[in-house]
């Protein structure tokens, strides 16, 4: 099993209902962290002679196309690490996207809540959440579920792994933010996530 690493664009029409609100501007260009298997060449056929001939011949790719694929990603996973209770910037702009993605490929939106600190001591946590039903109600959606990890002493990548895991999603939207800001180890990604990642550049 490899893992992919490479730039990836959204399809015209969502790169620019993601992107058109922005308060500042963000390139359309994604990073997409997956366990897919990488296509492999089949071996090339060298022969000598006075001048030097290579035949190579690739194996037919086995990737499909970028739409093709986003039709086939029916439970959407959109993890919330963030603190603040309007939405950190990368947060909203994961949430616009994961909505603009589930609108048109109609999917299905999962939103996992996580903190450290257990709900009681979270003087905020309604206000958040109220945020999130907000943003993606002005995305168009108004029925999505919404689960709290919260006060549980994990780390947050693992909480994203489980509730992949068990809820089989088929990817989880998030921004590279929450990287960034080390609540996510971009190294366990791959490690406990069952399901390809797609990262928003911030």
């Amino acid at each position: 099993m490899a893992v992919v690493h490479c730039p990836l664009a959204l399809p015209p029409e969502i790169t620019e209902s993601v992107f058109s609100s922005a308060s500042s501007v963000l390139s359309p260009t994604l990073s997409v962290l997956s366990t897919h298997t990488l296509p492999k060449l089949k071996s090339c056929n060298f022969s000598i002679s006075p001048k030097l001939r290579v035949k190579c011949k690739a194996q037919e790719s086995e990737v499909r196309p970028l739409a093709y694929t986003f039709t086939e990603y029916k439970h959407l996973l959109l993890p919330v690490i963030d603190r603040n209770p309007y939405l950190s910037e990368g947060t909203k702009q994961a949430t616009a996207t994961v909505a603009a993605l589930a609108k048109k490929y109609g999917a299905e939106i999962t939103v996992v809540v996580i903190d450290e600190k257990e709900k009681d001591k979270l003087s905020e946590h309604e206000t958040q959440l109220a945020s999130i039903r907000w943003h993606l109600s002005e995305g168009g959606f108004q029925e999505f579920k919404i689960l709290e990890r919260l006060g549980e002493g994990i780390k947050p990548t693992a909480i994203i792994g489980e509730v992949a895991d068990e809820m089989n999603m088929d990817l989880v939207i998030m921004s590279m933010e929450a990287v960034h800001s080390k609540h996510v180890d971009a190294n366990l990604l791959a490690e406990f996530i069952p399901c390809p990642v797609l990262l928003l550049p911030l």
